[in-house]
């Protein structure tokens, strides 16, 4: 195979597993969407650990270490975010089994709208007409919507509206990508273990559900893999097309919150949907364009 072929295979495959990651609250009932939340975080750490070791990552993590020293302004830089991280998390995990699916799915559509509009701001980059058409179009979406209901999903605002802080600031910082996640699930592990210790019964309801060892086991790995086939593709793949691709995570998650978690879908937010979609499209087809300019 191509190098372009194993990315497209890992960014496919990533974007699956991630997707799967939105059912393992439903999975693991009867336990509650935050208590799935909680364990998958300490599963995560030690699958990340594992892969780390496999990967020298630990290696790459010590030189960050020292070459970031005694600055503890930069240090408190870096982990500002990991608040907004833990939180985006949680509610990729509480949504599905709390009705706020669909709502989720409709934050990572206006995601990327919402990066490129962040990035035209914090990092002076320059849009074509392509990228501006599709920021307006996904910003008519919200509008629509604000007008239509009065309001606009609070779990849709915190997606769109929070996660570019992670990611932009980490950007800012130049931390890679695996390490800082490492970081992240360095700080969030040990509270989440914390409150499966001292805030929930679930070691008792383990005992008594044993099939749930196993889900917390491949919840772990889920993440792990799907992190490490994302990563992957991001290097394999030229940026285009892994931009056009990681879009095809919000249809499938908005797919099973329809589809499998029976969601109701309201027939006067296809309007908004259709917006944004509108928006998501101009940009694949920018981004096509893009890897166009660059094969001729």
């Amino acid at each position: 195979m191509t190098d372009f072929s194993k990315g497209l295979v890992a960014a496919l495959a990533s974007n699956l597993l991630f997707s799967m990651l939105f059912l393992y609250g439903t999975w693991m009932y009867p336990m509650t969407g935050t208590e799935v939340f909680a364990w998958r975080m300490v599963a995560m750490l030690a699958a990340i650990c594992v892969l780390m070791g496999m990967s020298d990552g630990w290696k790459a993590a010590g030189q960050f270490v020292r070459e970031t020293g005694r600055d503890w302004k930069r240090w408190f830089l870096i982990m500002l975010p990991t608040p907004v991280f833990a939180s985006q998390l949680w509610l990729f995990v509480w949504s599905p089994v709390n009705g706020e699916g669909v709502n989720v799915a409709m934050g990572y559509f206006l995601f990327p709208l919402a990066m490129l509009a962040c990035g035209r701001i914090w990092f002076k980059e320059t849009l074509n007409r392509l990228q501006i058409v599709a920021v307006v179009s996904a910003c008519l979406g919200v509008v629509w919507e604000l007008v239509r209901s009065g309001a606009f999903s609070w779990a849709t605002v915190w997606v769109f509206g929070t996660y570019p802080i992670y990611y932009l600031a980490r950007r800012k910082l130049g931390v890679p990508a695996l390490i800082g996640l490492t970081f992240d699930l360095l700080v969030i592990a040990p509270c989440a273990l914390s409150c499966i210790l001292t805030q929930t019964d679930t070691i008792n309801l383990i005992a008594s559900t044993p099939k749930l060892i196993g889900f917390i086991v491949l919840l772990g790995i889920n993440s792990a893999v799907a992190m490490h086939l994302n990563l992957k593709a991001s290097q394999l793949l030229p940026i285009a097309v892994f931009g056009m691709l990681s879009y095809l995570e919000p249809v499938l998650l908005f797919i099973i919150s329809i589809a499998w978690l029976g969601e109701p879908l309201e027939s006067g937010s296809l309007i908004s949907y259709g917006f944004i979609w509108l928006g998501l499209s101009l940009m694949m087809v920018n981004g096509w364009l893009a890897m166009k300019r660059r094969v001729v």
